[in-house]
């Protein structure tokens, strides 16, 4: 059977890349699209500011904006840096994903069985990049993608048994025996779900809202757990909401520090204002559909004043703690259970 190992490195290497920086350009599609409701494969890629097809030789991922030098060739609207930037994050994802998940074993892994571990890895990592992104920017975390990846998650489980795990990590073998209590790829999974899930449900809307009456962590943060749990058993969800929960104290200890506040990103503002906007326009059932939605809508008031009462979207940190425990942070845990409980 045709491994892994038969095909050159450069060759596994340019593919995957070559991959990446192809689907990290359709995340900027999605990106754009999915939190304004709007298909992402219907129409084709066009111009934001005036509408205009994007042809194919100007949609090469970072070579077509740097030969435009950050301008459409349409319109001569100034192109956001953040189109190359996200192509180039989806070109380097890949590699890493190549080169930490699929080619850890390259000899032993069938050719067949490292392309669908290298897609659902990617899938996974390009996902968590669009939510990062759409959650900057809109402050929302889409189902399509919590709730998809956590199928996703439960569905390959058994696809990703024996590479969930560093091998050659120290204590890794402890840190095995601890995934669940199911014993079984997909119970360990289902499992992890259900900890990441409830582990912020419980203390950070549920009880929160009763103690202060209103959310202090939003459930789509609730759901990003629980599809880490589903990818990497509890204690990717634990990693996952302690590591995020130190990466975002520091860097909203930066912004206060540089800015002195923390100001909501003006999509979130301009979507606010357009609410209210509807709701004054509309009658009847209409008026009383939206007056539901905003009462349900936990970012249709405006923040309180006071450094407390700021928001910020902490689902950019999850994914980042996420990424980091897909890439490095079983080692780290085995170390740390070798150091600890052996």
């Amino acid at each position: 059977m045709l491994t892994l190992a038969d095909l050159p490195y450069w060759f596994l290497a340019t593919t995957a890349v070559a991959v990446g920086l192809v689907f990290g350009s359709f995340l900027n599609v999605v990106i754009h699209r999915l939190p304004r409701g709007e298909s992402v494969a219907f129409p084709g890629s066009r111009c934001p500011a005036c509408g205009a097809p994007i042809r194919a030789y100007d949609n090469v991922p970072i070579l077509s904006w740097l030969v435009l030098r950050g301008r459409a060739r349409c319109c001569h609207v100034r192109i956001s840096p953040r189109y190359p930037l996200i192509e180039l994050v989806g070109g380097l994802l890949a590699w890493a994903i190549l080169q930490v998940v699929v080619l850890r074993d390259p000899f032993a892994t069938p050719l067949w069985l490292g392309g669908v571990r290298f897609a659902i890895y990617l899938a996974l990592g390009l996902g968590l990049v669009a939510a990062a992104f759409i959650d900057l920017e809109h402050m929302i975390l889409p189902d399509e993608i919590t709730l998809g990846g956590t199928v996703l998650g439960l569905l390959s489980a058994p696809l990703r048994t024996d590479v969930s795990l560093v091998a050659h990590a120290p204590g890794v073998e402890l840190l095995g025996a601890r995934m669940g209590p199911l014993g079984s790829a997909w119970g360990d999974a289902a499992f992890g779900a259900f900890v990441g899930f409830f582990m912020i449900w419980i203390p950070f809307d549920l009880l929160y809202r009763v103690i202060r009456g209103r959310t202090g962590m939003a459930l789509g943060d609730a759901k990003l757990a629980m599809l880490a749990g589903a990818w990497f058993g509890w204690p990717g969800a634990v990693f996952a909401l302690l590591a995020g929960a130190v990466q975002g104290t520091a860097v909203t200890a930066t912004v206060l520090v540089v800015r002195g506040r923390i100001e909501e990103p003006e999509a979130v503002k301009q979507e606010r204002a357009e609410l209210r906007a509807a709701i004054e326009a509309a009658e009847g059932e209409e008026r009383q559909r939206l007056e539901e939605e905003r009462a349900a809508d936990p970012l249709a008031d405006e923040p309180e004043e006071g450094v407390l009462q700021a928001r910020l979207p902490f689902g950019p940190f999850l994914v980042l703690a996420v990424v980091e425990y897909m890439l490095f942070g079983p080692e780290l845990v085995g170390y740390y259970l070798e150091w600890t409980l052996l």
